[in-house]
């Protein structure tokens, strides 16, 4: 075959999801947005064919029989595969996702979802695990210039400086180092924080940008860090890796 004639090979998705409508649904839409798709509707059959077909990116339903979507992640991860995953979560399941992303889901979309926003999320996940730089959601280190982000320890430091920040507001650096260079609505981080179902407003995701700006010493006018997005939300606009060697 002539090399003009040669393509990159399609990027293969995993999709999970025992709900027949969403497979009937998403599968066809996921080919037509460029992507190989495979399907299994337990966690069990996912497992098996991460083992069998290697895919690129996984997307599992969080409630499955067999083996759910977060049983599929830490089953996973246990066994050093980083195989990026993005989980399906019901709105009200705020706990479920929190666990999810500490336990390292590469990122979360609430049902009913928007097919279009899935392979935004996909496209997003294959990019920032993309280029050698593995998975920066399974990393248990995030470092930008002088900022290390300890999300075991779950300490953030600046140079030698300890940063001293709210748990919400950890958690919030933590998911903008996760997602670098991202336009992340301040309905997206909401959920990410309290949950659609907590009575709260998207002031409080701005209370929280606030506060690490603060800690960072971040010039919300002339930002190093957290850029405000206009009629979008923020953006973490510096680069962010593993750190090099042992962390």
């Amino acid at each position: 075959m002539n090399g003009k004639d040669q393509h990159p090979p399609r990027p293969l998705v995993l999709l999970a999801d025992d709900e027949p409508d969403v497979l009937d649904a998403v599968e066809p839409f996921l080919t037509r947005s460029g992507f190989d798709v495979i399907t299994a509707t337990d966690g069990l059959l996912a497992l098996d064919e991460v083992d069998r077909r290697a895919p690129d990116v996984c997307v599992l339903d969080i409630l499955m029989p067999g083996a759910d979507g977060r049983e599929v992640l830490r089953r996973l991860r246990k066994r050093d595969d980083w195989v990026p995953v993005l989980l399906l979560t019901q709105v009200g399941e705020a706990v479920e996702r929190a666990m999810a992303l500490e336990e390292g889901a590469d990122d979360y979309l609430n049902k009913p979802f928007d097919p279009h926003e899935l392979v935004a999320r996909i496209r997003a996940v294959l990019r920032r695990s993309g280029a050698g730089r593995g998975s920066l959601a399974t990393a248990s280190v995030l470092c930008s210039g002088e900022l290390r982000l300890d999300r075991v320890g779950r300490r953030a430091t600046f140079g030698r400086r300890e940063l001293t920040l709210t748990p919400k507001a950890f958690t919030l650096l933590e998911y903008l180092m996760v997602h670098p260079d991202e336009a992340l609505s301040r309905e997206r981080l909401l959920g990410v924080l309290w949950g659609f179902a907590d009575a709260v407003g998207t002031r409080a995701v701005d209370n929280r940008i606030a506060e690490v700006r603060r800690a960072l010493g971040d010039d919300a006018t002339d930002p190093r860090w957290i850029v405000t997005v206009p009629g979008a939300g923020y953006r973490f606009a510096a680069d962010v890796s593993p750190p090099v060697g042992r962390s």
